[in-house]
């Protein structure tokens, strides 16, 4: 559904007082009805009924993840593997379901066929206390939520709002090119608000450093943009396009390109793109059946980082806050992306023979859609609409096929929460 031209209508709605009421008054007519709890409780659903998985998504450092279904919502904790606990709603599924770190809140967007919350609604459900404590009701579809402990930032096709997380307070509103992929990505670093979104342009990225009060549009590729992430302290970008070949790994504060990897020549739609926590490595999924890893050549270090000791001990440099420096973000790595025997002939050739080419491999099935993320100690985990979930390691000193070491079948009625 297309976000008309006029400014979005919308409700806010807290009950209970659990959050202070916040009309945002940005907006025109606001929608009628807004409800702030499930009207139905939690209802049992026989095992064999069927589960439609609608989304997976990890939430902000990979060590969960979510399932929204067709009948509500699901967590499951990655190392180890287990299903921490399940919603089943009578009124209907999540087609989005956005954790916040491992706390008990959630953002939920109903599916197509959830009579009580719609397409259109974004719900800030507290698990704890098993009711919603926020709402949010729009006139067009929302397409993605993501969080951070400050801020809940709503995805529309043409628009996107950034609101205080304590007082549902709308704090930005910020136009973008066609989205109906929801892409957004934010930061997650306390002393850095960053957000990453499709720009006004096709191909183009924009990257608002909130804390700096500085806008940086990126001219990332010249087709539509198709994927991205950000490292937890929104310095570094890495970008995918339509066609799906090539990786970009840009410098949030300059735009400046660090560093481009090739995942094939054939064009392939990119399903995720993940950053190891020490950003030393990089992974992409797609339709072609493969996790691609690529060795990275820029660092980022920072107080807040979780790997700092480990970034800080490498030869890596540390990257100063006061500093755009590229020296700053490049330095050798680990293990070295593989290239053409013909890249010495770099600017004759066509350009992929010249081109990094991934680092490590791994196989899956060409029909499902997998989202790829890092685990602990050398591991990539696979997360596909079919229900499954993967654990493979990989050599960090010589790549090549990584090997698989756990597989789960994380629908089946023997993984609920013991």
């Amino acid at each position: 559904m297309t976000v008309p031209s006029s400014p979005m209508s919308s409700t806010t709605s807290t009950p209970h007082g659990m959050l202070p009421p916040a009309r945002l008054g940005s907006y025109d007519s606001p929608i009628s009805g807004a409800s702030g709890s499930f009207a139905q409780p939690e209802q049992e659903f026989n095992d064999s009924d069927e589960t439609e998985l609608l989304s997976v998504s990890w939430n902000q450092d990979y060590g969960c993840f979510a399932a929204g279904t067709n009948r509500g919502f699901r967590i499951y904790n990655c190392e180890p593997f287990k299903e921490t606990f399940r919603r089943d709603l009578k009124s209907g599924g999540f087609k989005i379901v956005e954790m916040l770190f491992r706390c008990n809140i959630l953002a939920l967007v109903g599916g197509a066929a959830n009579s009580q919350y719609p397409p259109n609604k974004v719900l800030i459900w507290d698990d704890h206390q098993s009711r919603c404590i926020g709402e949010f009701a729009f006139r067009s579809e929302v397409r993605g939520v993501k969080l951070r402990r400050d801020r809940i930032v709503v995805v529309l096709e043409h628009k996107i709002y950034v609101h205080n997380f304590m007082d549902l307070k709308l704090l930005h509103q910020i136009e973008t090119v066609a989205n109906p992929r929801g892409l957004c990505c934010l930061s997650q670093n306390v002393n850095a608000i960053v957000l990453a979104c499709p720009g006004l342009r096709r191909g183009q990225i924009r990257i608002e450093h909130f804390g700096l009060r500085m806008t940086k549009f990126i001219t990332a590729h010249d087709s539509q943009v198709a994927c991205f992430t950000l490292t937890m302290d929104g310095l570094l970008l890495a970008t995918a396009s339509a066609k799906g070949t090539l990786i970009r790994i840009f410098n949030t504060m300059d735009g400046t390109r660090l560093q481009e990897v090739r995942r094939g020549v054939d064009r392939a739609e990119i399903y995720s793109i993940a950053l190891s926590p020490n950003v030393q490595w990089l992974a992409v999924s797609s339709d072609k059946g493969t996790v691609h890893l690529f060795s990275l050549r820029v660092r980022v270090a920072g107080e807040d980082s979780p790997a700092h000791s480990e970034v800080s001990q490498s030869p890596a440099l540390a990257y100063q806050n006061s500093s755009t420096s590229l020296d700053a973000l490049i330095s050798t790595s680990t293990g070295a992306n593989p290239g053409s025997s013909l890249s010495f002939m770099r600017g004759v050739l066509p350009k992929y023979f010249s081109s990094e080419w991934s680092f490590a491999q791994f196989h899956l099935p060409e029909e499902t859609q997998f989202v790829a993320a890092f685990g602990s100690q050398n591991t990539v985990i696979v997360v596909g609409m079919d229900g499954s979930f993967y654990r493979c390691s990989f050599d960090p000193v010589n790549g090549g096929q990584m090997v698989q070491r756990e597989y789960n079948r994380f629908l089946s009625s023997d993984s609920k929460p013991r």
